[in-house]
């Protein structure tokens, strides 16, 4: 699995939700540094390119960490209609015990 560079993490409020329409996609993991003095974990990530307009500053793509929402996405992009979807997230709670949801239009 290849090491993402440059991470941008999606971060999102509790009850926030957020429409992406992904052209292309990686799995890979990235290095995060949990809290002050604690050593750098290596975790799962999934990046999503999205198209610039939905995304005007920083880099054309998200970091997504939540593994759940990972495991909730993975079966769509597995299928290349994927391109022509739109997939609204909804965000509950406050990390680390935040949960998501997933619509698929």
């Amino acid at each position: 699995m290849a090491l993402l560079m440059g991470a941008e993490l999606l971060e999102m409020a509790d009850g926030q939700s957020l429409d992406l329409r992904i052209p292309k996609w990686e799995i890979g993991e990235l290095d995060i540094h949990p809290a002050y003095g604690e050593r750098v974990k290596r975790i799962r990530a999934l990046r999503v390119w999205v198209p610039p307009e939905d995304k005007r500053l920083g880099p054309p793509y998200w970091d997504i960490t939540s593994q759940t929402l990972i495991a909730q996405l993975e079966p769509y992009l597995g299928v290349e209609t994927f391109r022509t979807r739109v997939f609204r997230v909804t965000k509950y709670g406050i990390a680390p015990r935040a949960r998501f949801t997933l619509e698929v239009r």
